[in-house]
């Protein structure tokens, strides 16, 4: 599993992430907590991570560009469009993060 990039939806207590590989394809899909987000990043080659921008954005895109990582954040605005309706079954939002970095 190569990992190119990363798509992470930051929630209040977890978060989702969706990883891609070169060719654009999901090949990873977790649901983890805040806390864990970090040392799994940390656990991964250097990719790309997207994530919306938020305050805790900036603190975890620091964290990750200290690290090797190459972090690009978009404005909220940017992201819901590129998501499908809301859904309690699947969440998109991480997945349309990584839509708009390409």
């Amino acid at each position: 599993m190569d990992i190119v990039i990363v798509g992470i939806d930051l929630g209040k207590n977890s978060c989702s992430l969706a990883g891609l590989d070169a060719s654009g394809r999901v090949v990873l899909r977790r649901r983890m907590r805040r806390s864990a987000v970090g040392s799994f990043v940390t656990s991964l080659r250097r990719c790309v991570v997207a994530m919306e921008a938020c305050c805790g954005a900036h603190h975890l895109g620091r964290v990750f560009a200290a690290q090797g990582h190459e972090v690009r954040l978009m404005s909220p605005e940017y992201v819901r469009p590129y998501g499908a309706p809301r859904r309690r079954v699947l969440p998109v939002e991480e997945e349309s993060t990584q839509r708009v970095v390409d």
